[in-house]
C-alpha cells in the first residue's frame, strides 16, 4: 500500500476504532484455524484489537486435533461421544492448544508485533456444564453442554484489561469435567455477556448462497433459510451464530482464517471481508439527534466541496436536526436525508451517503432506504407530494420515481427562495397512501 493509500485507509478506519472501543467481542478460533500457518497473524490482529480497547473473549476449538489423537472416536450427529478414557486425551489436547495461544500472546521479542504489548490472558472455571445425557438412545457420557456462564467473573476479568481465553470445557457442581462443543460455547458466552459481536473463522470466510455467490450481509432469517437449503460443511457453526443472533446478539461475523488481515478488513473497513449476520437493515435509519451533527458534517462535506450540496454550517444543522434522518452502521453515521414540510408538500434535501458505503454492493442501498424512510415520515404527516432541487443527481431520483417539474410547481414560499445561479433541476413525486 502506498503512503497516500495507507493514510486514506487509516483515516477511514478511525470511526470504527472509536465505535469498537470498550465493546465486547467473543471470538471462536476453531481447530482448523489453530492448525493453519496464519494463526500467528490472527493472534497479532486480536492483540491489536485488545490494544485498541476491545474487550476480548477467545474460545478455541480442537476437532481436527482430537480426531488425530482419537481416530476411532464415535459421533452421534455432530457430537463426539466422550467416554472416561477419551476425556483424558481430550483435556490433554485442550491443554496443549490453550498453552500455545497463551504463548503467542506472551511473545515479547523485538521482532514480534506484540513487543511491549503486555497482554494478560486469564482462564478459569467460568463455565458450569451438565451432561448431554441420552439422546436417541445414545448415552453421550462425558460430552456436555453449557448450564451456566459465570458472566460476572468474565466481566471482572475484562474490566481489569485481561483477555479471557476459554477452552471448550465445563465443570459440574460436583467438579466433573465435560467436553463441550466450541461453537455452542462461544454462542452461549456471547449471549451471557450480552456481547456486541460474535466472530467465527472458517477457511472461506463468506457464507455462500445456493448459487455459490458470497453473501456479505444476511439477517438471521435469511441465514436460517439458506442453511435449510444448502447445509454447508460449517452448518453447525453457523447454527450457533444464528442462535446467538436470534437471542439478541447485535452482530455475528464469519471471517477467513486463511487470508492474512481478513479480520481487520471486516472490522475496520466499510466493504468488510466476510459475512455479517445482523438485523441492521431493519434498524438502519432513524431520526437524527444532536449528537449526530458531527457525523452528518462528515457525510455531507465532500458533496458540499464538490458543489453537489449547498453548504450548511454546523449551527444551522443543529437548529434543523429534527428534520433529518440518518443511516447508522456499527454506531457510525454513514448517511443522512432531510425533510422540510411546506403544508401539503415537503422538500427532500441533503440526501447523502458516505462514499465508502456507496461503493458497497447492497440492495436496496442506503440512499434508497433513507429516501424510503423520509417518504414514510411524509405520509405519516399527511403529506402527499415531495419535491426536490438537484444539480447532479437527476438520474438517480428519476430511478426513485421522481419526475421533472418547473419552478412554478414549487410551493410559493419555496419559489421565493429558488437560487437561479445554481439553476437546479426541480423534481416532484406524488406519494401513494400508506398500506397501514
Amino acid at each position: 500500500m502506498d503512503t497516500g493509500g495507507y493514510a486514506q485507509w487509516f483515516r477511514a478506519s478511525t470511526p470504527y476504532i472509536s465505535a469498537h472501543r470498550n465493546r465486547t467481542f467473543v471470538v471462536l478460533l476453531g481447530g482448523e484455524a489453530m492448525d493453519h500457518g496464519n494463526l500467528a497473524n490472527i493472534v497479532h490482529d486480536l492483540a491489536l484489537l485488545h490494544i485498541l480497547g476491545v474487550r476480548l473473549v477467545l474460545v478455541h476449538g480442537a476437532r481436527p486435533q482430537i480426531d488425530r489423537a482419537l481416530p476411532s472416536c464415535q459421533f452421534h450427529g455432530h457430537r463426539r461421544i466422550t467416554d472416561r478414557d477419551s476425556l483424558s486425551t481430550v483435556l490433554g489436547v485442550y491443554g496443549q492448544l490453550h498453552a500455545r495461544l497463551a504463548a503467542f500472546f506472551s511473545t515479547g521479542l523485538p521482532t514480534s508485533p506484540l513487543r511491549n504489548a503486555d497482554i494478560a490472558t486469564i482462564t478459569g472455571n467460568f463455565i458450569v456444564a451438565q451432561p448431554v445425557g441420552v439422546v436417541d438412545g445414545v448415552d453421550h457420557l462425558f460430552t456436555g453442554q453449557v448450564r451456566k456462564v459465570h458472566a460476572n467473573r468474565i466481566r471482572a476479568a475484562l474490566d481489569n484489561r485481561a483477555l479471557v481465553l476459554l477452552s471448550p470445557v465445563g465443570y459440574s457442581p460436583s467438579g466433573q469435567a465435560f467436553n463441550l462443543a466450541s461453537d455452542e460455547l462461544a454462542a452461549d458466552v456471547a449471549l451471557a455477556l450480552e456481547a456486541d459481536k460474535l466472530i467465527m473463522f472458517d477457511e472461506h470466510g463468506y457464507i455462500r448462497d445456493e448459487t455459490g455467490r458470497n453473501r456479505t450481509n444476511l439477517t438471521p432469517a435469511q441465514l436460517d433459510e439458506l442453511l435449510d437449503r444448502t447445509q454447508p460443511a460449517n452448518a453447525y457453526q453457523l447454527r450457533a451464530m444464528l442462535r446467538a443472533g436470534r437471542g439478541g446478539l447485535p452482530r455475528g461475523h464469519l471471517v477467513s482464517f486463511v487470508e492474512d488481515g481478513a479480520l481487520l478488513q471486516e472490522l475496520f473497513t466499510a466493504r468488510g471481508h466476510g459475512t455479517q449476520v445482523s438485523e441492521f437493515r431493519s434498524q438502519l435509519t432513524r431520526p437524527a439527534r444532536l449528537e449526530d451533527v458531527a457525523g452528518i458534517v462528515e457525510v455531507i462535506r465532500p458533496l458540499e466541496e464538490a458543489g453537489v450540496l449547498v453548504r450548511r454550517d454546523r449551527d444551522r444543522l443543529e437548529q434543523e436536526i429534527d428534520n433529518f434522518l440518518v443511516a447508522e452502521v456499527d454506531g457510525i453515521v454513514v448517511g443522512c436525508c432531510a425533510l422540510y414540510p411546506f403544508d401539503a408538500a415537503a422538500e427532500i434535501a441533503c440526501v447523502a451517503v458516505n462514499d465508502a458505503y456507496r461503493k458497497i454492493s447492497s440492495k436496496p442501498g442506503i440512499g434508497v432506504e433513507l429516501l424510503s424512510a423520509a417518504e414514510q415520515r411524509a405520509r405519516n404527516a399527511g403529506i402527499d407530494t415531495l419535491f426536490l432541487l438537484t444539480t447532479q443527481t437527476r438520474d438517480w431520483f428519476l430511478e426513485q420515481g421522481f419526475t421533472d417539474a418547473g419552478t412554478n410547481d414549487l410551493p410559493a414560499p419555496r419559489q421565493g427562495m429558488y437560487n437561479y445561479q445554481r439553476n437546479s433541476k426541480v423534481m416532484i413525486k406524488k406519494l401513494e397512501p400508506s398500506d397501514d
